[in-house]
């Protein structure tokens, strides 16, 4: 029986990863449920799944779990805090944590786990951009194994031979090809973009996500960070990562090798299908996910990306060359601005207008600790919050 964490429960992720879980209660079983804010729901999760324990963020809301969970008749034990979160994952109550919470706030969590050599669904991609070098070191040291639960790293996971080389890479892999939807605005040009509303942004073609996924999804940051987070998880340079738009969003990556072979993964669109893979690897099991009809489908397109209407890639490879805090950086400008952009304080073209403002005004420096990569995401929100009122 594998005994799963669930962080960041009442999201999307969360929801599909305990979907997956409750259709196989004969080998798992979620014994932690964590949320943020959302007392009701995380109670509610509760009374379906019977978790050990259930932790809320807001240390103020703790009072409000504790008598939920008793006033629903459960014995779940109530928490409060990410001292509380990072103790239960590195603990024994779990031996798998979905990573899934949003921001740089899932990585002290994500870091407990790795530490404690648990098996890390990684759907958090914070972890990586901000820590990846630090995340992929404790991991190897603790034994912790790290599965990539985005559809496109999970995809370039199941491609790749189990087994590397030495130094860490793939024996043969020639490169890795991201595929991305091109998010609702695909095809548009720059100055069809300069009155983008948040609810026009958030209303992805293909997946369903929280408002600041889709966000990044709409500017193509969620690629960029994908470039960064796959540099860590597949020990490629950048120069090896290339970005393909795939509307249809069928294959969700593809590697190629130095005889000239590519491999690809196709499915559904469906996260339950990467988070089963990540749950039961090696094994197989059933997901929910019905099978793909490639001839119901018919077609299968590419194209570039356009980098003048979605600059943001470009900074994120412009991050991944110039190292050490600068990923930070650009990850925790991006989420300032885009936090202003669904506020109605900037526009959609302000969100890269920020992040390549603080990329300039904030050199990076060697990440050589953890204290290091925090003072820089610390500076980087200082930074673009005094600058919101000079990108209207």
């Amino acid at each position: 029986m594998r005994h799963i964490a669930v962080l960041g429960a009442t999201g999307s992720i969360g929801s599909s990863a305990l979907d997956v879980i409750a259709r196989h209660p004969d080998r798992l079983r979620a014994s932690v449920l964590a949320a943020g804010r959302q007392v009701d729901a995380l109670v509610t999760l509760c009374v379906r799944h019977a978790p050990q324990h259930a932790v809320i963020a807001d240390p103020a809301l703790f009072a409000s779990l504790r008598d939920g969970l008793a006033d629903a008749g459960l014995r779940t034990q109530a928490h409060a805090g990410d001292e509380a979160l990072q103790q239960l994952v590195a603990g024994d109550a779990c031996d798998t944590v979905v990573a899934a919470i949003v921001g740089a706030a899932g990585l002290p969590s994500t870091l407990a786990a790795a530490r404690a050599g648990k098996r890390l669904l990684l759907a958090n991609k914070e972890s990586l951009v901000l820590a990846g070098e630090l995340l992929t070191a404790i991991a190897r040291d603790a034994g912790a194994t790290i599965i990539p639960i985005d559809s496109e790293h999970n995809a370039i996971f199941q491609c790749l031979p189990s087994t590397r080389e030495l130094n860490g890479t793939h024996a043969g892999l020639r490169r890795i090809l991201l595929t991305a939807s091109g998010g609702p605005f695909r095809g548009h040009a720059r100055e069809q973009l300069l009155e983008v509303t948040p609810a026009q942004a958030i209303a992805h073609p293909k997946w369903s996500m929280g408002p600041k996924i889709s966000v990044d999804s709409a500017t193509l940051m969620n690629k960029g960070l994908e470039v960064i987070e796959a540099h860590h998880l597949f020990g490629l340079p950048g120069d090896r990562i290339d970005v393909l738009v795939h509307p249809q969003s069928l294959v969700h990556s593809l590697v190629e090798f130095v005889d000239g072979s590519m491999l690809a993964q196709l499915g559904l669109p469906d996260m339950r299908t990467a988070l089963a893979v990540g749950l039961a690897w090696p094994e197989r099991v059933e997901s929910g996910v019905a099978g793909l009809d490639l001839l119901a489908q018919g077609r299968l397109d590419f194209e570039p990306p356009d980098p003048d209407a979605f600059p943001c890639l470009r900074l994120a490879y412009a991050a991944l060359d110039a190292g050490g805090t600068a990923p930070a950086i650009l990850n925790a400008a991006n989420e300032i601005a885009v936090s202003a952009f669904l506020q109605g304080q900037v526009g959609f073209l302000s969100i890269p207008a920020l992040v390549e403002d603080a990329l300039a005004a904030l050199p990076p420096v060697p990440a050589t600790s953890l204290d290091v990569l925090r003072d820089a995401d610390a500076r980087a929100r200082r930074h673009t919050s005094s600058s919101l009122s000079r990108h209207p």
